[in-house]
C-alpha cells in the first residue's frame, strides 16, 4: 500500500459511517490511511444548499479518528462566499480546501482575477488551501502563470489539476479532456516524489437527502520528497481524445510544466485521473486525486507504489488496465457511471441528485463491459 491513503466523500448522512467502514476494511495497509476529502467534482456539491455541505463535512469528521485529515471542497462562485464556505468548513472540522475556479462569468476569469479570487481566500482562510481547476465542468483552465504566482502564497499548499491542456493555459471549452497512455518513462536523476494516497469518495444526494460515496485520490499534504527508485529512460505519452490526434507525443505536459516552475516553493501537484496517473508521475506529480479509485482503490494505490519503486513495466501493464474503467466512469458516463459501480462493488453509491439521471440499460451494459473486459468484474 501507500504511504497515506485518504479519502474523499459522498453519501447518504445516515449510512456514511458503514460506507467509510466497509471501504476502508476492504484493503490492505488501513493504518497508512491520513483521512477523507469530500465534496469534489464526483461529490454533486453544485446540487447541494449551504447547510448540506457543512453537514457533510461535520458528519465524515465525526465518522474519521481525530489522527485522520479531512479535505473538504469549499468553492463557490464569488469570492466572499467561497471566503466564508472556506471558514465554515474549518469550523465543522475540515483540516484543509479545495477550492475550485469560479467560472459562471469564465470570460472575464482571467489570471488576474484568480490571482485576486484565490489570494483572498487563502488570506482570511484558517486552514491550508489546495487549487482546483477541473476545466471539463467549469469550462475554463487555471492558467499556468496564475498557478505559478499562487504556489508563492504561504497558505496555498498544492493544485489538483484534471486539466488535460498540454500547452497549459489555453482554455478547452467543450472537449473532454484528453487521456494518456502508452508510457515508456522518462528519466531524469533529479524526479522527486512525495509519497501519499489520498482515496475517498464524492458526494451525492437522492431524493430523501444527502448521500455519501466513495472516490479515491492521490494526495499528501507533507512536504516531505524521496528521490524516485530506478528513474526511467525517457517518456512517449500519447493523448486520445475527439479534439485530438492519436499517438502525438508530448514534450511536456501542463503538469509537468507547473512541477517545473514551482519547484521552488513548497507546493505539491496532484493529478486528476487515474488516465493520467503514471504519466504524472513521471513529470513530477506527488499523488493524483482519481473518480476510479471509488471502485479500484487498491489497484490506484498499487500503480502509486509500482511507480514510486521505479517498477516502470509492471506499472504501465496496470495503467492500461485502468484507462477503459477510468474513462468510464468519468468522461463518458460521469457520476452516474460511478455510483453504479460502487453499487456493484459493494459500496453504497445510490441514487444521482436531480438533475442528473440514472443509466439507460444499454449504458449500463457498457460501463460493465468496460471493466469485465479488462478483469476487474
Amino acid at each position: 500500500m501507500c504511504d497515506k491513503l485518504w479519502c474523499r466523500g459522498g453519501r447518504s448522512l445516515g449510512e456514511h459511517k458503514s460506507n467509510i467502514r466497509f471501504f476502508t476494511s476492504t484493503w490492505e495497509g488501513v493504518a497508512s490511511l491520513a483521512g477523507f476529502v469530500v465534496q469534489g467534482s464526483n461529490g454533486e456539491f453544485p446540487f447541494l444548499t449551504s447547510s448540506e455541505r457543512l453537514e457533510v463535512v461535520s458528519r465524515v469528521r465525526q465518522a474519521l479518528p481525530r489522527d485522520k485529515l479531512l479535505l473538504a471542497g469549499s468553492g463557490c462562485e464569488s469570492t466572499q462566499a467561497t471566503v466564508e464556505m472556506t471558514v465554515s468548513m474549518a469550523q465543522v472540522g475540515a483540516d484543509a480546501a479545495m477550492v475550485v475556479t469560479p467560472c459562471y462569468y469564465h470570460g472575464r476569469m482571467n489570471s488576474a482575477a484568480l490571482i485576486h479570487h484565490y489570494t483572498k481566500v487563502a488570506d482570511l482562510s484558517p486552514i491550508p488551501v489546495v487549487l482546483y481547476s477541473v476545466p471539463a465542468n467549469t469550462g475554463l483552465d487555471l492558467p499556468v502563470d496564475a498557478v505559478v504566482t499562487l504556489s508563492q502564497h504561504p497558505n496555498i499548499v498544492g493544485i489538483k489539476d484534471s486539466g488535460g491542456d498540454v500547452s497549459g493555459s489555453s482554455s478547452r471549452l467543450g472537449r473532454p479532456p484528453p487521456l494518456l497512455f502508452c508510457y515508456q518513462l522518462p528519466g531524469s536523476s533529479g524526479t522527486r516524489f512525495s509519497p501519499g494516497l489520498l482515496c475517498g469518495f464524492p458526494l451525492s444526494c437522492g431524493l430523501s437527502g444527502v448521500h455519501l460515496n466513495f472516490e479515491a485520490s492521490l494526495w499528501d499534504l507533507g512536504s516531505h520528497s524521496p528521490t524516485l527508485a530506478q528513474p526511467p529512460s525517457r517518456l512517449v505519452a500519447e493523448l486520445v481524445g475527439p479534439a485530438l490526434t492519436p499517438g502525438l507525443p508530448l514534450q511536456v505536459t501542463r503538469i509537468g510544466l507547473i512541477v517545473h516552475k514551482t519547484r521552488r516553493q513548497d507546493f505539491q501537484v496532484l493529478a486528476g485521473s487515474a488516465g493520467f496517473l503514471l504519466a504524472s508521475y513521471a513529470v513530477g506529480a506527488v499523488g493524483g486525486v482519481c473518480a476510479l479509485a471509488n471502485v479500484l482503490g487498491a489497484q490506484v494505490c498499487q500503480l502509486e507504489r509500482l511507480c514510486l519503486t521505479g517498477q516502470w513495466e509492471d506499472a504501465q501493464k496496470l495503467q492500461h488496465r485502468l484507462i477503459e474503467p477510468n474513462t468510464a466512469v468519468t468522461r463518458r458516463f460521469g457520476i452516474p457511471g460511478l455510483k453504479k459501480t460502487m453499487d456493484w462493488f459493494g459500496y453504497y453509491g445510490g441514487p444521482c441528485r436531480a438533475p442528473l439521471q440514472e443509466l439507460s440499460a444499454a449504458q449500463e451494459e457498457a460501463l460493465r463491459l468496460d471493466f469485465t473486459s479488462n478483469g476487474w468484474l
